[in-house]
């Protein structure tokens, strides 16, 4: 990865800010702080302030460093060049989603009138549909997408099954998003259900297309061995 590159500024600008939001927020945060909203936006969790100012600060920076290091470690690191603009776009995402949902958590503790119930809602939402699009320009390897044994010992199956989780995605998020804002829990029971039930499918599918390539392999070390 290019660490001069503006995306990687990008990010890394926005976890500083998040580190400098919580220091500058330290002494003046109740020492109970809101860390967790039910389905109707009322809080059901209460957490110190190293939970509520410096958790996500530091799993956005873990999360950040993690997917920094995988395409070096990653048996399949040569094919991340045919999806880097797409991966840098994926992390970039990923750390914006977690900036934006520290942004509503500090206004929440500081007794602002934010709806954080709807917020987070329309923001996993919004990831859901990005990734959506972004999931069938990923190409093999081992770390990112829809890994299944199946998926990476077919070319087809992987590109079939990516094709599929990305409009699965892209529905999922505006049911997601509409399950936030109408905060109905028979809607929200529907959406686990029809999200657990396509990505079940998903797996199921990726080995139909598996079992009608000609060109699959054998997934990795499970060939007989010579004796």
């Amino acid at each position: 990865m290019n660490l001069t590159s503006r995306n990687e500024w990008i990010q890394l600008g926005l976890i500083a800010a998040m580190f400098a939001a919580a220091a500058i927020c330290w002494p003046y945060a109740p020492e109970r702080m809101p860390v967790h909203w039910n389905l109707q936006g009322e809080v059901d969790g209460y957490g110190g302030k190293f939970v509520g100012l410096l958790l996500l600060p530091l799993v956005t920076a873990g999360l950040y460093l993690l997917l920094l290091v995988l395409p070096w470690v990653d048996p399949g690191r040569l094919n991340y060049r045919s999806f880097a603009g797409t991966y840098q776009w994926i992390r970039l995402t990923l750390v914006l989603f977690q900036a934006g949902l520290y942004v509503v958590v500090l206004l929440a503790a500081f007794d602002q009138p934010v709806d954080v119930a709807s917020l987070v809602a329309l923001g996993v939402g919004a990831l859901l549909v990005v990734l959506g699009n972004a999931m069938g320009k990923i190409r093999p390897n081992w770390f990112v997408g829809v890994r299944t044994p199946w998926t990476l010992s077919s070319k087809r199956s992987w590109d079939k099954t990516h094709r599929l989780a990305g409009w699965i995605f892209i529905g999922l998020g505006p049911l997601v998003a509409l399950t936030g804002i109408l905060r109905s829990e028979w809607l929200f029971v529907a959406t686990l259900v029809v999200g657990g039930t396509s990505l079940a499918w998903l797996v199921v599918y990726s080995y139909l297309v598996y079992r009608g390539d000609p060109h699959r392999i054998s997934p990795a070390g499970t060939s007989p061995e010579a004796e």
